[in-house]
């Protein structure tokens, strides 16, 4: 992997960066849509294409239990399968089964837990974890970690910190092996919950593995917005500069131009396509609740001047209609804007980095979308 830092602001730690991966080259800063089971939900992969997208996510836990990886292993990989050209980064699993599986047991050989879809049981690995990644030829692949919510113990906090650590050196022993076949790109996980010594600690030690990323997890799994703000900060100061930084599962635009600021490439989010799902839509002003009795005669786009396909065709009224009458059209049409906005505002902010003026950016957008946010 080549990865090159193109600008640097001047006042803050946001940079401009590029990356070349197996299936093209990624600038960054750089937002990836959520495709969990093999696509970007309510929407094609060409659309998403099209938006100017070359780097989405895949779900490794819900890919190996459906469909399994000797069928997509038989279609020649997850681009073939899932018919997308561009880059493909995939989770590890280990987040997922932190959250959805309704048994697990963590042990020092992996991740054991039961299937949501049909109860049956699993051991997940760190070696496995990479070998699934790479039997998906994924162009980002990551280690296995032990994911862990606000509040418990510093004791516990260190008993997972440390065995993310030991499986983050066994994934990339079994990717070394694993490069032969494929080419993808390991990133190890700094953990340690909300103890900033941890944090410091996990930081070094991914460093010293020298693999080609380094991943913030562990954030933005229920802590104070000012907890988010102070722990991201705080680690960012400990990731090696030379390396992408890839900050795991943030995707509000509050929380993007936050993680910018700290020197963050990489992130991605299911907020954008989930909340489009519900009926809820981007604008600079803030979101909008498409459902509201407001818009049934409101006879204009979701948003003046934007590009997308949806406000290029439809109103607020029709997309209300949509939602109301519980068509399928609403989701996918809600779901472009959502996708074309937060690409949008990820260009406008490299322009702003290219130009040293994203601080000023940066007060200026989130001065008019959370005042507006309020109002709605």
């Amino acid at each position: 992997m080549e990865f090159t830092i193109l600008k640097k602001s001047t006042r803050s730690k946001a940079r401009r960066t590029r990356i070349v991966l197996p299936h093209g080259t990624v600038e960054t800063p750089v937002y990836m849509p959520v495709g969990t089971n093999g696509s970007v939900k309510a929407i094609k992969h060409q659309d998403v294409s099209d938006m100017g997208y070359r780097l989405i996510l895949g779900n490794t836990y819900h890919l190996y239990l459906r469909p399994g990886i000797e069928v997509i292993k038989q279609a020649g990989g997850l681009h073939q399968f899932t018919s997308w050209p561009h880059n493909i980064l995939t989770d590890s699993g280990g987040f997922q089964i932190f959250s959805l599986a309704p048994f697990r047991k963590i042990k020092e050989e992996g991740m054991y837990f039961r299937s949501h879809i049909d109860g049956s049981y699993h051991m997940l690995t760190p070696e496995l974890a990479v070998q699934l990644q790479c039997g998906f030829r994924s162009d980002i692949l990551m280690a296995l970690d032990q994911c862990t919510a606000p509040g418990i113990t510093e004791k516990e906090a260190v008993k997972a910190m440390e065995i993310t650590h030991r499986w983050a050196a066994r994934c990339k022993d079994e990717w070394m092996k694993c490069r032969d076949q494929w080419g993808g790109n390991l990133f190890g996980i700094v953990q340690g919950n909300f103890f900033k010594n941890l944090r410091k600690e996990s930081a070094q030690f991914i460093n010293s593995l020298d693999l080609p990323g380094i991943a913030i997890g562990g954030l933005s799994v229920g802590e104070e917005p000012s907890a988010f703000k102070d722990f991201l900060a705080y680690t960012c100061e400990y990731l090696d500069e030379n390396k992408p930084h890839y900050l795991m599962g943030v995707g509000t635009p509050e929380y993007i131009l936050e993680a910018f600021e700290d020197g963050i490439d990489m992130l991605d989010c299911v907020y954008a396509t989930r909340i489009a799902r519900n009926g809820a839509v981007f604008t600079h002003d803030g979101l909008l609740a498409m459902k509201k009795e407001r818009f049934a005669t409101e006879f204009i786009p979701i948003e003046e001047g934007c590009n997308c396909y949806t406000c290029r065709h439809y109103t607020r009224a029709f997309l209300r209609q949509m939602f109301k009458t519980g068509e399928i059209m609403g989701p996918m049409l809600a779901t472009i804007h959502n996708l074309q906005f937060m690409y949008n505002l990820v260009e406008d902010i490299k322009k702003s980095i290219d130009d040293d003026c994203f601080e000023t950016f940066k007060k200026d957008f989130l001065s008019r979308y959370t005042s507006g946010s309020r109002e709605e």
